[in-house]
């Protein structure tokens, strides 16, 4: 079971040394881990067996029991274990990479960083399925949609209607419920419906409602739209699709709050908050006269513009644990986790169907994996190709070893950029130490020439 939010996530610290040992232990401490610190590995064996752990920080020098020997016998054991983080030694590095591949998260040398240590800790933690309280709230973490996450409140408190825009699968239906749960709460209706998924010839049907015998196969009455949405939210998603004599006929209720079943007599009214949502550029379609102009000003109110998950990379990786700690949840006894070398292909990736093609290339991934790792493989099809057969943004080589170099020098060169170059910065953005980066970017014939500032890739 993962960690609970009620309780400070529980961390086993695996290190024979007293002074590493006790230092460690503070300072996970004073991040709010609950730390078990384990001073042989048969110690830490019998403790990882009785207890859950959120992470496991471990050395691979231990007085009785190699570290690699300890996780190994222990993922042969159970699908559940939680994810170790390795200290090494310089000369045990390929040690740490046999294990990495062996399904280990990640590993760091001495000496390392603190911040480092800290960083990869948490990211760690959160991906083995620590819920937050504001999981369910928040939108990503990246910079553009923690601005949409804090103007939705006030929004809410005022804004009659919403316009939503962004590419199919980025995340609107999502944004809308957030809007409506600050508007009305759970007092209110949330009524959804796609206009490019209704008939032209039933739309109207659907927004008004019938009475019985209004029209052939009308056998008893039926509410609208309209009428489930009085007190809540409706939501129009792809209100481009909508034709124009339905649009016509969408602004008189907006403007009057009053509208007539099909078939019937008696004007009825409904007070909602309107959400629209569209991938098309309405304005461009007012101008080529497939959109009313008056509809657009109404419904133009205020416009939350959603960016594709490509512009915004931070919450590739979010959204990719989430996913994961959500279907470890629903599965808890084959309990999955990623390889450090698939999770850089995913993050450069151009994903074009947005979070809802990463969240099911998850699903797919957890599926179709024989072990506890999700590894390349789980993700990609034989012929190397991206989830949804899309091309991925780095060039396929010849062999799956040189796509995934491909992958990892581009991603190190996009993220030296981000942080202007400053190896130290990357290092901690990447949760790495100084020296692995620059052991990477020797390894992967990254020069230090400069090219508009940053290095660049031979």
């Amino acid at each position: 079971m993962p960690c609970q939010i009620d309780q400070k996530p529980r961390l086993a610290l695996i290190e024979d040394d007293p002074i590493m040992g006790e230092s460690l232990t503070h300072l996970l401490s004073l991040e709010g881990f609950d730390v078990s610190w384990y001073k042989s590995g048969k110690e830490a064996r019998d403790a990882l067996r009785a207890h859950r752990f959120c992470v496991a920080v471990c050395d691979i020098r231990l007085p009785d029991i190699e570290g690699g020997d300890l996780f190994l016998a222990l993922a042969a054991e159970r699908s559940d274990l939680p994810p170790f983080l390795f200290l090494t030694a310089y000369g045990t590095i390929d040690r740490a990479v046999e294990l990495i591949k062996a399904g280990a998260a990640d590993y760091l040398t001495k000496p390392f960083e603190v911040e480092a240590l800290l960083h990869r800790v948490r990211e760690l933690a959160e991906s083995y399925g620590i819920v937050h309280e504001q999981t369910d709230d928040t939108l990503g973490i990246s910079p553009a949609m923690q601005r949409i996450a804090e103007q939705l409140p006030r929004l809410a408190r005022h804004a009659e209607a919403l316009l939503i825009t962004g590419e199919s699968g980025c995340g609107k239906e999502y944004v809308a419920r957030r809007f409506h749960h600050h508007a009305v709460g759970s007092e209110g209706a949330f009524v959804a419906v796609n206009c490019a998924a209704i008939p032209e010839s039933l739309i109207e049907a659907e927004l008004f409602g019938y009475e019985k015998g209004a029209f052939t196969g009308a056998t008893r009455t039926k509410k609208g739209l309209f009428e489930r949405a009085d007190g809540g939210t409706l939501f129009l998603d792809e209100i481009g699709e909508m034709p124009l004599a339905m649009q016509a006929k969408l602004l008189r209720v907006l403007q009057d709050h009053r509208f007539t079943r099909l078939g019937g007599e008696k004007p009825l009214t409904s007070r909602f908050r309107l959400v629209c949502a569209t991938h098309r550029d309405l304005k461009a379609m007012v101008e080529a006269g497939t959109f009313r102009e008056d509809l657009y000003y109404r419904i133009h109110v205020i416009h939350l513009r959603i960016p594709p998950l490509r512009e915004r990379p931070e919450d590739i990786r979010w959204f990719l644990r989430r996913f994961i700690a959500e279907f470890n949840q629903q599965h808890p006894d084959v309990r999955k986790r990623i390889d450090p070398r698939a999770e850089a292909a995913l993050l450069a990736y151009s994903w074009p169907g947005n979070i809802r093609e990463l969240k099911h290339a998850v699903e797919r991934a957890c599926i179709l994996a024989l072990g506890p790792t999700l590894t390349i493989d789980a993700f990609f099809d034989n012929a190397g190709n991206a989830p949804e057969s899309a091309e991925v943004g780095a060039t396929i080589s010849a062999s799956l070893a040189e796509y995934l170099m491909a992958c990892e020098r581009d991603y190190l060169l996009r993220a030296l950029e981000q942080n202007q170059g400053h190896i130290t910065r990357t290092a901690a953005a990447l949760g790495i130490t100084r020296k692995t980066l620059w052991e990477k970017l020797k390894k992967l014939e990254c020069s230090q020439e400069k090219q508009n500032g940053y290095p660049t890739a031979t």
